[in-house]
């Protein structure tokens, strides 16, 4: 399908398929941040995928089943899928929100697009272009503002937060899981191999989880409020979303919706002044500039970037 737009008018059905992602998406890092001291962020995550995947089987258990060859024949791919994308990022992110804002973890995941890109070029040989290089610099210097909160001078002397970087390091997988994808697709319907991956990604957290409740003495307070959260962020951030955005690229193509991705910021921003009562500093002004400048400069040369969530 054309990414051209001339096509596909941007109906107002099709503006809310492609803002309700970003902000739903928005709405997770925001829930994360609110369940910190409430529920451990890998029992936050395992959750998160479980009851997505109990939602997703009564739709996807009868075509799994029937996959299951070309499953098992793309297993290496399938693990590092689900390793990457739904149980490294995922919760990495959950981690991050313990020691970072919302609004962090939000730009650092805006330029997502733009690592995809340098990913690419240094391990999967896709060559790179001067524009996509350009783009990544600028994102790269905005990520910087952002960690360093403008302290640019001080970086010898600066102590950054643990969760930017873990928020980094998350972004980086979430890099290599979208060109597993692009590489190795499983030729199956969007929903059916997202179901494979959140029975891997969920095998894959459990040991962890347990790990860190056992091990670590990570314990959850469960209440009415964390199984609204793990609802929330399962069927609302997870399959709701998902849904909406493969619609929106269904309808548009792969490139308009990257911009409007770039709403999440804004969206966290807005929620976590009403629910948080985090402000905008001027620092992160600068580094969303930058980041989005970057992106729109790296995406003049690409057109097939899958944004995290």
């Amino acid at each position: 399908m054309s990414d051209s737009t001339k096509a596909h008018p941007i109906t107002p059905a099709t503006l809310v398929l492609l803002v309700l992602p970003p902000l739903l998406w928005a709405g997770n890092s925001v829930v994360g941040r609110l369940m910190v001291g409430q529920l451990a962020p890998l029992e936050l995550s395992f959750w998160r995928w479980c009851v997505a995947l109990a939602a997703a089987l009564p739709f996807t258990a009868a075509a799994l089943w029937r996959s299951r060859a070309r499953l098992w024949q793309q297993r290496g791919a399938l693990l590092r899928m689900g390793f990457f994308g739904i149980a490294c990022y995922n919760s990495l992110q959950y981690v991050a929100l313990h020691t970072t804002t919302p609004l962090n973890v939000a730009l650092i995941s805006s330029a997502g697009p733009v690592f995809i890109v340098l990913i690419g070029a240094i391990f999967y040989r896709e060559p790179a272009g001067i524009e996509a290089l350009l783009g990544g610099a600028l994102s790269a210097l905005g990520v910087i503002v952002v960690v360093t909160q403008g302290q640019l001078l001080h970086l010898a002397q600066l102590r950054l937060a643990v969760g930017d970087v873990v928020m980094l390091v998350a972004v980086v997988l979430w890099g290599f899981y979208t060109w597993e994808l692009r590489r190795h697709p499983l030729g199956l319907p969007p929903l059916v191999g997202l179901s494979a991956q959140m029975v891997v990604g969920t095998v894959i957290i459990a040991p962890f989880a347990l790990w860190a409740r056992f091990a670590l003495g990570e314990v959850s307070l469960w209440a009415p409020s964390g199984v609204a959260a793990v609802l929330y962020v399962s069927l609302a951030a997870s399959l709701l979303a998902y849904v909406c955005w493969g619609e929106a690229v269904a309808r548009t193509g792969a490139q308009v919706p990257v911009y409007f991705a770039n709403l999440m910021p804004v969206f966290v921003a807005l929620l976590s002044f009403v629910l948080l009562h985090e402000g905008i500093r001027v620092f992160h002004l600068i580094g969303a500039a930058l980041i989005f400048g970057g992106i729109h400069v790296s995406l003049r040369g690409r057109s097939r970037i899958k944004v995290p969530t």
